[in-house]
């Protein structure tokens, strides 16, 4: 080991806890960066290999009717390797114990031979036998819910028929990764579950022998997915059918896509945050580390080291700060990522979800703080080559004392001399004080981001589930009925308040961009379903318009006068121009609604209802549901609370975990950037404040003057820090936030307030540490002439 190396280790032992503040730093954004390019590889190879193994589409269509013949013409289409027809149906279910009505889709599985498409996976049991006495197998994420298992019975209507299922299996489909209600933003495991039936069995419940109403579809290599949409629609049009769609389209291949983005996002914004503030703080170290070796510097160059060993000297001292930083911020990645994998086994269903370390991410983690550090030691080490041994033999120029312009001013005359020297030191070092309140402003705004996050989680609960949604439950029909169907819903237990709907289907399209979607048709009145703009504003649905939600309307590029053109995917298929009326806010999907009556007009199918919302009164809440779930005509119950519960235990826990990953990781950065600027404000003056206490001064006045100079800058930090991190939270936001689910930018008086506490506090506990070396402080050396 030379001489140098020896050296390094020295300034790294005497400097250990600037060194380790630095390295927390780096790791924290290093953690952030391994920790979501994994769970990118391990969802992206679950995905790919489950889709893989599992044959899993790539177009798929609803249609009402077609026979099995109609299959022959698709697989005849162009570009189509495979073709899997099927029947899927609502179905409402009585489970044992539980009183809340479950619904589910039952699809139909081929009698005699293994799906050509969407083959399942056994998690438990078997798949049910050909003439097995409806026997079915149940979805992963219901049959947990519920404590379903093979030899489980529960109680079904099947077609308006009250029947007994016995479960023989739990399974998963490839087709459900993520198990939501159709049209449904959100899964709900406990009242929604999928279920497979043999397909004869199915098909004679539902009178479907010989037919099918659900088909996927196997692309062959080169296959031009667009120009097979458009066959598809065009075979499947006089069968009654809803619009085909590619797999990137899918309801949960989509919801996988949109974590994955999240995941993205994420692996950027908040590592180059961090990584950011750690190359200013390794600058600020190695620049105060030159300023205290000018001496050291000087000796090195006039024994013979060279330019390029000293400058290599210092770059390894920033390179020992990659190191640990790179090892902390691996272990912690890989820990962090591996609790995270747990977590998505809740609500993405996989055969195996396995966490695989992004292995290539540690090596681009490595160059990333490699090039930080580097970047932060840069203009050091050209200081350092410039830097002639004669001229760092010299002593820098003594400072200019005399009173600073804040000292001239009025109250700073009346301060105490402790002040007064700290506004004297911060005047005749400007540009160090302005990069100190940077780093105390970055040390501000990265605490206000994460808690962005919880307060725009705890505003959607309260904005979608309260300021939107005044019912107690949707009850949605088996097919359109008529308004009669209103009043026997009124009929039922405990329902003070009843409003119709009715969900279409349809193609909206402007110029190139095209959307599908179902239109919400809602009375003119509207109370338990409101519609409401960015300001909370209630809207009237439009007679001669559409309400779109932003997001809708930005994707099709729309503003409030444009027409676009409606493609009705049911019935009579009318194809008419509507006018965009406004928009309205939403944080789920994507919505679109008009007036119920305007819409059943532009239809042209007369007054029909596909459901109602109600209110219903607590006390007869049982008795409701004991009632809906012997109403034949009901498909589907949709509990509000359910929903918000759900939101709580899917979305806003993994967002509330990241959240609280980031509250940790932006406290230690918080913490580490006060006390690297604690310690360099004492390194730089402990000179002055032992000059001080020979001249008597005591440790409460010496310890005043370093309080006080970094109090000053604290508070002039705070505001800008607030703005910065007001500005990062709408940034990282917009980079996260998906069409399936949008948290809003919130920004709180609490979360100023909790910003500012945590800089205080790190501000205090950096100081206790800094004054508790000023008794270490070297009296002696002070006394000897520095020239």
């Amino acid at each position: 080991m030379d001489h140098l190396d020896l050296k390094l280790l020295r300034d790294l032992r005497a400097l250990k806890s600037q060194v380790l503040a630095v390295a927390l730093v780096m790791a924290c954004g290093l953690a952030m960066m391994i920790m979501t390019r994994s769970l990118i590889r391990s969802l992206d190879a679950a995905r790919d290999d489950y889709y893989a193994r599992h044959r899993f589409g790539h177009v798929f269509s609803s249609l009402q009717r077609a026979p099995l013949e109609v299959a022959d013409r698709l697989a005849a289409i162009p570009g189509v390797a495979a073709v899997e027809p099927g029947v899927a149906r609502p179905v409402t279910l009585d489970l044992p114990g539980r009183l809340e009505p479950a619904s589910g889709l039952i699809r139909s599985l081929p009698d005699r031979r293994e799906p050509r498409l969407g083959r399942l996976f056994v998690r438990a049991g078997r798949l049910p036998e050909a003439q097995g006495g409806l026997e079915v197998a149940v979805s992963e994420a219901f049959a947990e819910a519920n404590g379903l298992r093979p030899g489980a019975r529960l109680a079904a209507l099947l077609n308006g028929r009250r029947v007994e299922l016995r479960v023989c299996g739990v399974a998963l489909s490839p087709e459900y990764v993520f198990e939501a209600p159709p049209g449904a933003a959100l899964p709900d495991n406990r009242t929604f579950g999928v279920f497979w039936m043999r397909e004869t069995e199915l098909a004679e419940a539902f009178n479907l022998k010989g037919a099918f109403d659900t088909v996927a579809l196997a692309l062959g290599p080169g296959a031009d997915e667009r120009a097979v949409i458009a066959d598809v629609d065009r075979v499947l049009a006089p069968w009654g059918g809803l619009g085909a769609y590619g797999r990137g389209d899918h309801p949960s291949d989509t919801r996988v896509s949109d974590e994955i983005g999240v995941l993205r996002g994420l692996s950027f914004g908040f590592p180059l945050v961090f990584l950011s503030v750690a190359a200013f703080m390794t600058n600020a170290v190695l620049g105060r580390q030159i300023a205290l070796q000018r001496e050291q510097i000087a000796i090195l160059k006039a024994f013979g080291f060279s330019d390029r060993a000293v400058a290599l000297h210092f770059v390894k001292f920033a390179l020992v700060i990659v190191l640990l930083g790179a090892a902390l911020g691996a272990a912690g990645g890989w820990l962090l990522g591996r609790k995270l994998v747990v977590m998505y086994h809740l609500f993405f269903r996989f055969p195996a979800l396995e966490f695989l370390p992004a292995w290539g991410a540690l090596g681009a983690a490595l160059a990333a703080s490699t090039f930080a550090a580097l970047a932060g030691a840069l203009g050091v080490v050209r200081r350092v080559v410039r830097l002639t041994p004669a001229e760092a033999m010299r002593p820098e120029p003594p400072e200019d004392f005399r009173p600073s312009p804040l000292e001239r001013l009025g109250p700073a005359r009346r301060a105490g001399i402790s002040v007064r020297m700290a506004l004297r030191n911060l005047s005749r070092r400007p540009w160090r004080a302005a990069l100190t309140v940077a780093a105390l402003a970055l040390a501000t705004g990265i605490l206000v981001v994460p808690n962005a996050f919880r307060d725009g989680i705890a505003h959607v609960l309260d904005f979608q589930w309260d300021a939107l949604q005044r019912q107690t439950a949707i009850v949605a029909f088996n097919e359109e009925a008529s308004p009669r169907a209103l009043s026997d819903v009124r009929q039922l237990p405990g329902v003070t308040e009843a409003e119709p709907f009715r969900s279409v289907p349809v193609e909206l399209s402007a110029g190139a961009r095209t959307r599908r979607l179902a239109v919400q048709g809602l009375p003119a009145n509207a109370r338990l379903q409101r519609v409401i703009d960015s300001h909370q504003r209630p809207l009237a649905p439009a007679a001669h318009g559409l309400l779109m939600s932003k997001v809708l309307g930005e994707s099709l590029g729309v503003a409030a006068g444009d027409t676009v053109m409606m493609r009705v995917l049911d019935g009579r298929r009318a194809e008419v121009a509507v006018r965009v009326a406004g928009f309205s806010e939403d944080f789920a999907g994507i919505a679109a609604h008009m007036e119920l009556d305007a819409l059943n007009r532009l239809i042209g199918e007369g007054d029909r209802v596909s459901g109602v919302f109600v209110v219903v009164a607590s006390a007869r809440w049982p008795d409701f549901l004991r009632a809906v779930k012997e109403t034949p005509a009901a498909s589907r119950v949709v509990i509000k609370e359910a929903m918000r519960r759900s939101f709580r235990e899917t979305t806003a826990q993994s967002i509330g975990l990241i959240q609280t990953i980031y509250l940790v990781f932006a406290t230690t950065v918080a913490f580490g950037i006060v006390y690297n600027s604690a310690r360099i404000s004492l390194s730089e003056r402990q000179r002055e404040l032992a000059t001080l206490r020979v001249l008597g001064f005591g440790r409460g006045e010496v310890a005043g003057v370093l309080v006080a100079e970094l109090v000053l800058l604290a508070l002039v930090a705070l505001p800008a820090g607030l703005l910065v991190g007001s500005g990062f939270a709408k940034t990282i936001l917009a980079a996260v936030n998906t069409e399936t689910v949008r948290l809003p930018l919130v920004l709180t008086a609490a979360n100023y307030a909790f910003a500012a506490s945590v800089v205080a506090a790190a501000t205090a506990l950096s100081l206790w540490f800094a004054c508790r070396r000023l008794d270490r402080l070297d009296l002696v050396g002070v006394l000897k002439a520095r020239d």
